[in-house]
């Protein structure tokens, strides 16, 4: 019977009975990720929903602020169309440059009953409408087409345009969001290769994202709590990616592994030393962290006990290196913001003064900095950051503004852009692979409907190149913008939601999330199905269970007070339960009987030896109950003298 069966099964192929998979395109998996963007003159555009590529609006209503012109849209999304149509869709009237190769008619030629000199005459509706009706000979080469005289007008324009938006290559067709947290994220770190990205927030936890395992549905691999009860400041890979090192809110900072393994924790220095170079760390809450952008050993924190340190990975129980910034007054004054520069020679700290200090790191270098700016800004410094060429700083802070220093000429900025609300300390400023764009976000204003913004800014001319929309109700933080990949990440929230945005193009952007987004999530089948376990105890049989504990049972019986009689509180106001409340702290009957004064209460006025006195002649007539046991030892009762006259007695003597 199985050799029939082998034989029959031989005439069918191997896939006879199996459906195939209708897998979606690529194109239809981005489409649904699309951002809709309105060509306008001033505006942002994005929302936190799935955008659709055929509406002009977001469907929350968000504006769009976009500088970028249709012809940059086309040019970004397909082939070039005819830039004289009012929509992106494609058009039939295409425009042809030269005279139109079309031959004349039969009933053209009928008109003209003259000889034609120069080329053929253009086809009707190309020329004027008064040339088509003169029946004179037309002398000379045919008019262009209307069309192509529009064209030529703006042809210098559109081609500056073009020129001037498309150098900048900002990925951002689509976008897609890593949700997960329940308040703001207020640090992101993605690794080198871009494989794997880490973010962190004011819910005190850490999510690990894996883009290559990592399906469309966005979830973590990974979720940790650093440290209990602290927010989650700075994130920052090693140079080989291998461990990254977490900032929280306490005096401690860890090193975890690639997969969120716990590798050591700082040590905390005594907080009753007043002097920060003889400690062995941080006495204050964290505020930044960044490991070394060369030494894989090497990582520098901040913190607001006013000091920056350097620490060496292997050494977990003291620090290398203290660092303590120039104060105009004496005192202790927060660093909010540290950063190395590209070749790790350079440390550049935020001051909570205002001041920018940088120090080099030389043979015999110490603590005071060799370039001091002080009140580079009027509010604490939130970010700072090194061009490659160690030419440029870029300074972020609560003023609401961005400042652009040049490393060679620190007395004056370059340039400052004002207009940028800023209310969270771990607001960053970043550049693009380039280094050409400048990149930072914006917090939401109370009154305002603008919402979270990503600003980019031209670092030759100082300009702004454009305006992005995050969020309309959240505040973009953290921004990045991967070499690699060719994308640019932002972190956003508020007090009840968090979320990390990623910007993409498909046709710029390489692997990331281009890669998760057209990976469809595991089908549930038959052999996923797993029972509810059903867990037998034994000891929670009446047979085994152990005897009821007698201090638990006298603990409840003190709560009751039926079992404890406890007594009851006097009532006050009006009566419930059965009891007679009182009214004006007192019963009806009582306060009239005590105003009538039929009720006295003498017993805290009288003595009380005259009070047990006034009893004596009765005890002494009928004596009942202790004067018969003396009547024969004391017949005669003798009691002491008043108080009064022993002191009379003490005073004479």
């Amino acid at each position: 019977m199985d050799d029939e069966l082998e034989g029959l099964r031989a005439h069918f192929p191997v896939s006879f009975g199996k459906t195939s998979k209708v897998s979606a395109s690529t194109e239809a998996i981005h489409s649904a990720t699309r951002r809709t963007d309105v060509a306008t003159d001033a505006g942002v555009s994005s929302d936190f929903t799935t955008k659709k590529p055929d509406s002009s609006k977001s469907e929350s209503g968000f504006p769009s602020l976009s500088s970028s012109s249709e012809t940059w849209l086309r040019s970004v999304r397909g082939p070039k169309r005819n830039p004289n149509s009012s929509s992106l869709a494609p058009s039939d009237d295409d425009i042809a440059m030269g005279p139109p190769p079309s031959k004349p008619t039969q009933e053209e030629d009928e008109e003209d009953d003259g000889v034609m000199m120069g080329p053929p005459p253009p086809p009707k509706g190309l020329g004027n409408s008064n040339d088509s009706d003169d029946d004179e000979d037309m002398i000379g080469p045919p008019p262009p087409p209307r069309a192509a005289i529009d064209s030529d007008e703006d042809s210098d324009d559109d081609d500056a345009n073009d020129n001037e938006e498309n150098r900048y290559q900002i990925p951002l067709s689509n976008e897609i969001q890593l949700k997960g947290h329940i308040k703001i994220v207020s640090s992101l770190a993605v690794d080198n290769a871009g494989a794997r990205v880490l973010s962190g927030s004011y819910d005190y936890t850490v999510r690990m994202y894996d883009f290559q395992g990592m399906n469309s549905r966005l979830q973590s691999f990974r979720q940790i709590e650093p440290s209990e009860g602290h927010q989650v400041r700075s994130l920052s890979w090693s140079p080989t990616s291998g461990h990254f090192l977490c900032v929280t809110g306490s005096a401690q900072a860890k090193i975890f592994d690639r997969d969120g393994l716990t590798l050591g924790e700082f040590m905390k220095g005594d907080m009753y030393i007043r002097d920060l170079k003889n400690t062995k760390g941080h006495i204050c809450g964290l505020t930044c962290g960044e490991w070394h952008p060369r030494t894989k050993e090497t990582v520098l924190t901040s913190s607001e006990d006013g000091s920056l340190r350097i620490w060496d990975v292997n050494n977990f129980l003291s620090q290398t290196q203290v660092i303590k910034p120039k104060l105009a007054r004496p005192g202790r004054v927060p660093v909010t913001t540290c950063a190395w520069d590209r070749e790790g020679k350079r440390i550049a700290g935020g001051v909570g003064d205002g001041s920018i200090q940088i120090w080099s790191l030389k043979p015999g270098w110490g603590s005071r900095p060799d370039i001091y700016v002080g009140k580079a800004h009027t509010d604490d410094i939130t970010s700072v950051k090194f061009s490659s060429d160690g030419r440029i700083l870029l300074s972020r802070s609560f003023d609401g503004s961005l400042k652009v220093w040049d490393l060679r000429q620190m007395k004056e900025a370059l340039k400052v852009f004002e207009g940028l609300p800023n209310y969270y300390p771990q607001t960053n400023v970043s550049f693009s692979p380039d280094e050409q764009i400048i990149l930072t976000g914006t917090s939401v204003e109370k009154d305002s409907t603008t919402g979270g913004l990503l600003c980019f800014y031209d670092r030759t001319k100082l300009e702004i190149v454009q305006k992005v929309g995050i969020s309309p109700t959240s505040s973009v933080v953290q921004c990045a913008w991967h070499p690699r990949l060719n994308q640019i990440f932002a972190t956003s929230g508020d007090k009840s939601q968090g979320g990390t945005h990623i910007l993409y193009d498909p046709t710029q952007s390489e692997r990331g999330a281009c890669v998760c987004v057209a990976r469809a999530p595991r089908k549930k089948s038959v052999d996923d199905y797993q029972p509810e376990p059903v867990i037998h105890n034994p000891h929670a049989l009446p047979l085994f269970r152990d005897a009821p504990s007698r201090k638990r049972q006298r603990e409840k019986a003190l709560k009751d007070p039926i079992k404890a009689h406890k007594p009851e509180i006097p009532m006050t106001g009006p009566g419930h339960g059965g009891r007679v409340g009182t009214t004006g702290s007192s019963l009806l009957t009582q306060y009239l009987l005590k105003q009538g004064g039929m009720i006295k209460e003498t017993w805290m006025e009288e003595d009380p030896r005259e009070a047990i006195l006034k009893y004596a002649e009765v005890a002494v007539k009928d004596p009942k109950f202790i004067a018969p046991a003396y009547s024969q030892t004391q017949p005669e009762t003798i009691f002491a003298k008043s108080d009064d006259e022993e002191e009379e007695g003490d005073t004479k003597k």
